[in-house]
């Protein structure tokens, strides 16, 4: 049985979630985040029949409630309004080896602020790190146990460092590992929802 808990969005002292793939699910619609005590913290789930666009993911709470709405970019809740969009993603670098992503805030005015994160790494290896600046903000890593030679790829371990949100985070990891993009598929993206 799983347990929910009220999750803070950020904390003061560097945070471990376990992020677990359905590995039954083909997309990345199956995600689902825990805390170490493995009280369900964050889902990713596919948006409803109505929803406007293919492969469109949210990312809800444990309550269920919908904290952002995926698609290439991120918008605040179930929205798909330009008014509630939180950031954008550009890739700079996709191989099936190594992706790097730059992602760029939003301000208040629907202007871009400059890329304020990179998200660098490997989805093949489930690992990446998130930069602000020269800072590292969060990382993820493979969940190895000393007793087995094989690493169980559909879990590891996302640290998030101290002062960002948790939210956030875990809405660029979702995008990050979600795969099947390009810079052009991105730009592309971008352009039908000006």
């Amino acid at each position: 049985m799983e347990h929910s808990v009220d999750f803070p969005t950020t904390s003061q002292i560097p945070v471990d979630l376990i992020i677990w793939k359905n590995p039954l699910k083909l997309t990345w619609a199956g995600l689902t985040v825990k805390d170490a005590n493995g009280n369900l913290v964050f889902k990713v789930q596919r948006r409803s029949s109505g929803c406007k666009r293919r492969g469109k993911r949210l990312l809800v709470d444990a309550n269920n409630n919908p904290v952002i709405s995926i698609h290439r970019n991120a918008f605040r809740g179930d929205s798909e309004e330009l008014k509630d969009l939180i950031f954008k993603v550009k890739a700079t670098l996709h191989s099936r080896l190594r992706s790097e992503l730059e992602v760029f805030l939003v301000g208040e005015n629907g202007k871009d602020i400059i890329a304020n994160f990179e998200v660098k790494g490997s989805p093949l290896q489930r690992s990446c790190t998130i930069y602000k600046g020269n800072s590292i903000v969060a990382q993820t890593s493979a969940m190895y146990k000393l007793q087995k030679v094989i690493v169980e790829r559909y879990r590891f371990r996302l640290t998030i460092y101290p002062g960002i949100d948790q939210n956030f985070v875990v809405g660029m990891i979702a995008i990050f590992f979600c795969g099947g993009y390009n810079e052009e598929n991105v730009m592309r993206c971008y352009s039908c929802q000006m």
